[in-house]
């Protein structure tokens, strides 16, 4: 992997210096030895792409390193969202301009097996995954790092918005970014130790405004290129399309019926739908009953939808499997902090409290709504990471 060039690295430092303060091989608040080789993972958006400059702004031996996670016709119909072929020419483009190498990794068959896969294996079997936690896990900061660092890498990069900070004995931990807006330390919550010891996120310090600013006083192509809001192997479209396509054969219609047991309407099939949606249900509800109904729970073993007013998907507590700890403490020992249930939920209150091997039973402040399984659970001390797992079948209290 050849060096960026010192000059060029002391150019950048000067732009960069105009925006936000450079210090020789220090990145997103942690230092970098002497002889470090970091490969950038660069989607051919504004993050990554200043999370590159910043990198190559600092001194350290930088390269760009692009996932083609999609095979040649699905990228040039768009599909691969941030895997587009013109994606793909944005990095490359700004690394050209950044003076560093960029180099396009063939993982399709890996990203199709690892996530997509996963992502239609969850959805048969009635849960709601989160593909981004599988990709950065499996994908990004697993298979990406094995073949950056056969090759010399001795540390990975990503633009995302979240920290990572080593205490003096050499552990590392994980927080939210400074940007709450963007942070994305729920998604990383399943990142290693080795991983964070080699981890570094050059944005987690920065806020979204200053990260375009960045971008435009390096005059890079993609600074004001929009966020990409939707699941890279579903593109622009809805991925119930893609999940119709893959599963045909895999489910059937079936009754929708409300928690007393009377049917109230027809489902087109279970991996279309999920705890907590209201909208697209085609309900036959009683005249009298005014109150809008929601999805409260999949019932896979009779291929019925219960509905439920929204009091109904109000949980004090939930288990989680799969667990992992970030904050190096026993399994076994009681956890207090604050619950977070989706990428951008609100934190609650919590009590995590081990259930046996790599599960925990996670009592809430106050009850919580739409609690679907498959989903994760992320328990934070303030900004630092503790503890997370993938959300088990929640069990359902009678109603009257």
């Amino acid at each position: 992997m050849p060096s960026s060039g010192a000059s060029r690295a002391r150019e950048l430092a000067q732009q960069v210096g105009q925006v936000v303060a450079v210090e020789p091989l220090r990145l997103g608040g942690r230092g970098l030895p002497q002889g470090a080789v970091l490969a950038v993972a660069m989607s051919g958006g504004v993050d990554s792409s200043v999370a590159a400059a910043l990198a190559a702004a600092s001194g350290v031996d930088t390269v760009g390193v692009t996932m083609r996670l999609w095979g040649t016709d699905e990228m040039e119909r768009g599909e691969g969202g941030c895997c587009s072929l013109d994606a793909v020419e944005d990095a490359r483009r700004v690394c050209s301009r950044l003076g560093i190498a960029h180099y396009v990794l063939n993982m399709a068959e890996h990203f199709r097996s690892s996530v997509v896969g996963d992502f239609f294996r969850q959805y048969a079997a009635g849960r709601t995954p989160n593909p981004c936690i599988r990709c950065n896990q499996t994908v990004k900061f697993s298979e990406l790092w094995r073949r950056v660092g056969a090759v010399g890498a001795t540390h990975i990069a990503s633009g995302h918005y979240a920290q990572v900070r080593e205490s003096a004995s050499g552990w590392c931990s994980l927080h939210r970014g400074v940007d709450a807006r963007k942070d994305q330390s729920y998604t990383l919550y399943r990142s290693s130790q080795e991983l964070l010891a080699r981890l570094i996120l050059p944005l987690g310090e920065l806020e979204k405004p200053t990260v375009r600013a960045l971008a435009e006083a390096l005059e890079l192509g993609v600074a004001h290129k929009a966020d990409s809001q939707e699941l890279c192997f579903v593109g622009g479209g809805d991925h119930r399309d893609v999940l119709e396509r893959e599963l045909a054969g895999e489910f059937q219609p079936g009754p929708i019926t409300d928690l007393a047991g009377a049917e109230v309407g027809r489902h087109r099939g279970l991996p279309f739908y999920t705890v907590g949606q209201r909208q697209g249900l085609g309900l036959q509800v009683r005249q009298a009953d005014t109150e809008p109904h929601y999805v409260v729970r999949l019932d896979l073993a009779r291929n019925t939808l219960v509905v439920g007013p929204w009091r109904t998907l109000l949980r004090g507590q939930c288990q989680v499997d799969d667990c992992l700890f970030l904050d190096g403490l026993s399994p076994a020992r009681e956890r207090s902090g604050w619950a977070q249930l989706r990428a951008h939920g609100q934190p609650v209150a919590a009590t995590w409290q081990d259930a046996g091997p790599g599960r925990a039973a996670v009592h809430f402040g106050q009850p919580q709504a739409a609690i679907a399984p498959g989903q994760s659970l992320v328990l934070y001390d303030g900004d630092r990471v503790l503890a997370g797992g993938e959300i088990a079948a929640v069990e359902e209290p009678e109603f009257a």
